[in-house]
């Protein structure tokens, strides 16, 4: 079955679908995009994601030139062209069109491209084995330069320690700030499990030590209390990760990843956690039954 692209009001074969190499979104990665998933007919946390494109838009000066209820519609009108029940969703909003200058003036339309595809970030058996993760020399970018509230397209700061992971044979990296604060991953929000004082704690860096406000972390934190854990947002160290209980990373793409070890220190007992566990079944339970329909029952 072809698999169609959305650009700009049309649909294109995966193979046909193209933007200008004068689009800025290529030239300077001056745009924003959402990464969103599809399970069971439904597409979850649609409203928080299409909130955050329009808010990074706003905070960027960017005119989408449509409604949230009209961008919602062509996400949807796009997976059902595909016919995906389940799938990943790129929605990627560039300046648009413009000359070799920066001056985002110049481009007087938006490019609005629609993805539509699977995704897999992480084997299936490292679900029940675990990751092992390193911290990288390349840190976060400081939020008074570049907000991490925006879901940009500049995501240099990333690839660069994604390839310090690379290099280093993990599956992932743990970003510090300029501070020496955990911040998150190259790709993913990052939490520790720890048990004090007869309470269990769900813990993950806030936003302004340079950490995405990630959709999956917030349902994380929403699901924890419903099962008796305490959610927290937490300035820690790399000494809280060495130290916790559990590690695990969330993401759309990756959901709920397990981390066995960090820097080489064993966390735990060297296997996924129980939290991590029932958190990683509570979460997937809630996306078979919650979202926006995309096609009839």
């Amino acid at each position: 079955m072809t698999n169609y692209v959305y650009v700009n009001g049309e649909y294109f074969p995966k193979d046909e679908a193209k933007i200008s190499v004068f689009d800025h979104g290529y030239l300077y990665g001056d745009g924003i995009f959402e990464g969103i998933r599809a399970y069971n007919n439904r597409v979850f946390k649609f409203e928080e994601h299409i909130d955050r494109l329009y808010m990074s838009a706003k905070v960027l000066m960017l005119e989408i030139g449509l409604t949230k209820d009209e961008m919602k519609n062509k996400v949807l009108e796009t997976l059902r062209k595909n016919g995906l029940r389940e799938a990943y969703v790129r929605l990627i909003v560039s300046r648009g069109l413009g000359d070799l200058g920066l001056d985002p003036r110049k481009c007087k339309k938006p490019t609005i491209v629609i993805i539509t595809d699977k995704i897999s970030l992480y084997p299936p058996e490292l679900y029940e084995t675990g990751l092992s993760i390193v911290t990288l020399a390349t840190r976060k970018n400081i939020p008074e330069a570049l907000n991490p509230k925006v879901k940009s397209l500049n995501y240099l700061n990333n690839i660069l320690g994604k390839i310090e992971a690379n290099l280093a044979g993990a599956a992932e990296g743990v970003m510090l700030n300029q501070e020496g604060y955990v911040a998150e991953c190259t790709a993913d929000n990052i939490f520790v499990v720890y048990k004090r004082m007869g309470n269990i704690y769900v813990s993950t860096p806030p936003a302004h030590v340079g950490a995405l406000e990630g959709i999956t972390r917030n349902t994380i934190l929403e699901i924890a209390p419903k099962l008796g854990y305490v959610p927290e947002r937490k300035i820690f160290t790399r000494h809280a990760l060495y130290n916790a209980d559990e590690v695990f990373l969330t993401g759309t793409a990756a959901e709920i990843a397990p981390i066995i070890a960090i820097d080489g220190r064993v966390i735990g007992d060297g296997k996924p956690g129980p939290v991590t566990k029932q958190l990683l079944t509570a979460f997937r339970e809630l996306t078979m039954t919650e979202g926006t329909k995309i096609m009839p029952d």
